[in-house]
C-alpha cells in the first residue's frame, strides 16, 4: 500500500478559508521502524504523539465553513510538521517525561529521510492548496492537554496563539470568543505565539496571509460528539471575526 503523508478534503470548495491540522494523527508510517517507535499504545494515545480531538474539530469547522482541509498522516514523534526544518525539537527523543525508543539513535541521515517521507510532502501540499486563492485565510487547528506533569491545571477552554505584529483576525476572534459567557479564552496561553519556521510562519506570515491558530483543550473534545459541538460553535465565530476585519 502506498503511503501518503497527508489527507485532503474539499479542495473544490469555494471558501477563502483553508483549515489545517498539523498534529492530526499518531500514525507511524511502515517505513519508520516497521511502523513503530517502540512505545506502548498508552503512550501513543497521549498528547506527545498527536493532538487528540483536533482532527475532528478541524473536519467539522471545514465542513461548516465550506472550506478545504488538509491533515497530517504521521505522528509528531516521527517528525513534527509544526517546526522549522532546522528546529532542534523537530524530532524529539524525550517528550513530557517519555523517552522515544525509535528516535534514540536517529541521526542527521534519519532525520533527512523522515523529512522526505513525511514533512516535505505535507508542506508542499499545504502550500499548493494555500496558493489556490490570492485571498486565502489559514486556520490551523490544534489541541492542548489540560495539564502537563507537575504543573497547575489549565483553565482555558480555547486559546488563540499569535505573534508580533499582532494580526487583526486573531484579535477579532479573541473578542468574539470573549463575548461567549461560558468560554475561558487563552490569549497566547498556554503557549506563546508562533516559532520561526513553523506552519503559520511558513504558509501565512511568510505570504502575508490572514490566519488564526486555534487550540482547544483536549478534555473538552474527547468524543466525536464533543468535537462536532465545538467545531460548530467556533465556525460562525471565525466567520464573524473575518467579517469584522473586512468591515
Amino acid at each position: 500500500m502506498t503511503y501518503h503523508a497527508f489527507h485532503t478534503a474539499g479542495e473544490d470548495r469555494d471558501s477563502r478559508w483553508l483549515v489545517t491540522c498539523d498534529h492530526a494523527t499518531n500514525t507511524v508510517p511502515p517505513q519508520i521502524n516497521g511502523g513503530t517507535l517502540g512505545l506502548p499504545q498508552s503512550e501513543m494515545s497521549r498528547h506527545i504523539a498527536y493532538d487528540p480531538g483536533a482532527a475532528g474539530v478541524a473536519h467539522t469547522i471545514a465542513d461548516a465553513l465550506s472550506a478545504p482541509l488538509i491533515t497530517s498522516n504521521f505522528s509528531r514523534l516521527v517528525i513534527d510538521p509544526n517546526r522549522g526544518e532546522d528546529d532542534p525539537t523537530l524530532l524529539m527523543k524525550l517528550y513530557d517525561g517519555t523517552i522515544i525508543p525509535g528516535n534514540r539513535h536517529a541521526d542527521c541521515a534519519e532525520i533527512e529521510r523522515r523529512k522526505e517521507l513525511c514533512y516535505r510532502p505535507y508542506h508542499a501540499e499545504l502550500g499548493r492548496i494555500a496558493a489556490g486563492r490570492s485571498d486565502r485565510v489559514i486556520l490551523a487547528v490544534h489541541s492542548f492537554t489540560p495539564q502537563l506533569r507537575g504543573r497547575p491545571p489549565r483553565p482555558w477552554h480555547v486559546a488563540i496563539l499569535h505573534s508580533p505584529p499582532q494580526n487583526a483576525l486573531s484579535l477579532a476572534l479573541i473578542a468574539r470568543l470573549e463575548g461567549e459567557p461560558d468560554i475561558c479564552v487563552g490569549d497566547n496561553e498556554p503557549y506563546a505565539g508562533h516559532q520561526p519556521g513553523d506552519s503559520i510562519d511558513r504558509h501565512a506570515l511568510g505570504h502575508d496571509r490572514p490566519h488564526v491558530l486555534l487550540e482547544v483543550r483536549q478534555d473538552l473534545i474527547e468524543t466525536v460528539e464533543q468535537q462536532k459541538a465545538w467545531g460548530r460553535r467556533i465556525a460562525p465565530l471565525l466567520q464573524g471575526a473575518l467579517t469584522d476585519c473586512n468591515a
